[in-house]
């Protein structure tokens, strides 16, 4: 029951997401510095319902006009009337695009997880390693401004073993600045 409740509360937290990045101007030059991140809200409703909140902060740096590197983060927390959950996360990232239509992307990432059990005040920790991999289509949306849909999955997952609810993630986004 309460690895269901995680799992959709993961699913929804990572299905309701929008990222921005953003460009800066340095003079008359442009900068090949990115800036941006997702955030989502979750939720559950019923018996035991609860809220979930996603941040992922990003900084990159575009190498070339189509590829881009950098560092990303995570925060997640998730609180219902049975438990609660933080779940932090950090690692490099890469994106090439191409055609301005599409893109593939690759993220790892390393979560370190604390979960209370509020029914019988039991405390659990853990860190897992993801790898994520994937891409989606880009739509242009003004100058330098893309929606993007798309979907990852971490080719690390298990079922049986990890505590991420599930291998896939959805994602639907803006992009500034690309």
């Amino acid at each position: 029951m309460k690895k269901s409740a995680l799992f959709i509360l993961l699913l929804a937290a990572f299905s309701l997401n929008a990222q921005i990045a953003t460009s800066a101007q340095l003079g008359s030059s442009e900068s090949k510095w990115t800036f941006g991140g997702y955030a989502g809200l979750g939720g559950t409703f019923g018996n035991g319902g609860g809220v979930s909140v996603y941040l992922s902060p990003r900084v990159g740096y575009k190498v070339t006009e189509n590829f881009e590197t950098g560092l990303a983060g995570s925060l997640q927390w998730s609180n219902t009337d049975y438990y609660s959950s933080t779940m932090i996360g950090v690692g490099p990232f890469v994106n090439y695009y191409f055609s301005r239509n599409f893109f593939l992307s690759g993220i790892f990432q390393e979560f370190f997880i604390t979960q209370k059990n509020k029914v019988d005040n039991l405390k659990y920790s853990a860190d897992e390693a993801a790898l994520y991999l994937g891409g989606g289509y880009m739509q242009k949306l003004g100058e330098r401004t893309y929606m993007q849909i798309g979907g990852m999955y971490n080719v690390l997952y298990n079922k049986n073993k990890s505590f991420l609810g599930s291998g896939f993630i959805p994602s639907i986004g803006i992009v500034y600045g690309l």
